[in-house]
């Protein structure tokens, strides 16, 4: 036991946990002030005179009260952009392949563990189970939905993508687009001839629609709670949990070295004994677990999916791997707390500062907008690539 112990890297465990910590306190200074600075130059304009009449309170005032709220809903959509981003990125940084099916994969570990909840809710179990019980069965509903998406991914890479690996890029491209929408069909296909519904919800089950309250705050004549769910904890920390444990993965053990160095050059690797097809199907493995994890806390915090579920988020979260450089985990980390934060601002201040002109439903605007203009000024990502040219 103290060999294992002693074994362990702490940097590795610590380390991203820092990266977190800074990346959510960065992103949220940066963004407050931004919405801050405006809110302050637009309270005696016409913005802010009609939030005073609607409200009784000035357009800086709604602005800062509705603040701490924003930025807990950014971080637990930004977390789950990130573990999508881990998988995209995992599979660029070994074969530089962008992998368009992985949403796909993220749909059917979300299907999977939502499956398996509803059965069990039919059954009568997940009524009956204590407060314990209910977080060890979606602990089974988690590990389901990784298990299916992660063979789903080393079966897709053996496949779909291994014939092709000396073809030109284009052509596994092509592949891995088709194999996205071959996935779709088959989620739709599945879920007509068994259940003949394609949206499912989410049981109600637990405590997790419980809120936590943890402050109250003035706004005029109303008062605004301030507090989160139960289930916005559980994405964040299993979310966090799972990054560190691929950060520790990579630079922490044999395996995870072994992926630096296929990734770093192939024939090399090869001729010092790794054996290449293996390491390949490991990252598609870890990143499908990853995925499908990631699918099933998406479920739980929107409850409802269909077979088109994975086709945002993973666009969402591909556009926050590349914002944060592709091929490199810290960046995706990056770039799914950035994108996250960006979405939710822009879907919680937009509507105000232009009275109603653009609502939330055009948050994704923005915050593609953003993304374009950092790859314009610097098309690397925000962190760089780490990843090396191939041979």
């Amino acid at each position: 036991m103290n060999r294992f112990l002693q074994s362990i890297n702490a940097r590795e465990l610590i380390r991203p946990l820092g990266q977190m910590v800074v990346f959510s306190l960065g992103s949220a200074i940066v963004l407050s002030s931004i919405v801050l600075t405006l809110a302050l130059g637009l309270d005696q304009t016409a913005v802010g005179l009609a939030l005073q009449d609607k409200y009784n309170v000035s357009l800086y005032t709604y602005t800062l009260v509705n603040l701490p709220q924003v930025v807990i809903d950014g971080l637990t959509i930004g977390f789950v952009y990130a573990a999508i981003a881990l998988g995209y990125t995992m599979v660029y940084g070994v074969l530089e392949f962008i992998n368009f099916a992985h949403s796909e994969i993220f749909a059917v570990g979300a299907f999977v563990g939502v499956e398996i909840l509803i059965a069990l809710d039919h059954s009568g179990l997940l009524r009956s189970a204590s407060l314990g019980m209910s977080y060890v069965l979606l602990t089974f509903a988690i590990i389901s939905g990784m298990v299916a998406a992660g063979a789903l991914a080393v079966t897709v890479e053996r496949v779909a993508y291994r014939p092709l690996r000396g073809a030109s890029r284009l052509v596994p491209l092509i592949s891995a687009i088709g194999v996205s929408f071959l996935l779709q069909d088959l989620i739709r296909l599945v879920e007509g001839l068994t259940t003949g519904d394609f949206n499912r919800i989410f049981p109600s089950f637990g405590n997790f629609d419980q809120r936590l309250n943890f402050g109250k705050l003035a706004l005029g004549e109303t008062t605004i709670n301030l507090g989160i769910s139960i289930k916005s904890i559980i994405v964040i920390v299993a979310a966090m949990l799972m990054l560190m444990g691929l950060n520790y993965l990579v630079n922490a053990t044999r395996i995870g070295k072994a992926i630096r160095a296929v990734a770093q050059d192939r024939p090399t690797a090869s001729l010092m004994g790794i054996n290449v097809n293996r390491i390949i199907s490991i990252t598609f493995l870890v990143g499908g677990l990853l995925g499908g994890a990631a699918g099933v806390l998406y479920a739980l915090k929107f409850t409802r999916i269909d077979p088109f579920v994975g086709f945002f988020p993973g666009l969402k979260a591909f556009a926050a791997a590349v914002l944060g450089g592709i091929g490199n985990l810290t960046g995706a980390l990056l770039g799914g707390i950035v994108l996250g934060m960006l979405e939710t601002f822009a879907g919680s201040y937009m509507g105000v500062f232009t009275m109603g002109a653009a609502g939330s439903e055009y948050k994704d605007i923005f915050a593609f907008s953003i993304l374009i203009l950092v790859l314009i000024f610097r098309p690397q990502g925000l962190m760089g690539e780490n990843v090396g040219q191939k041979a």
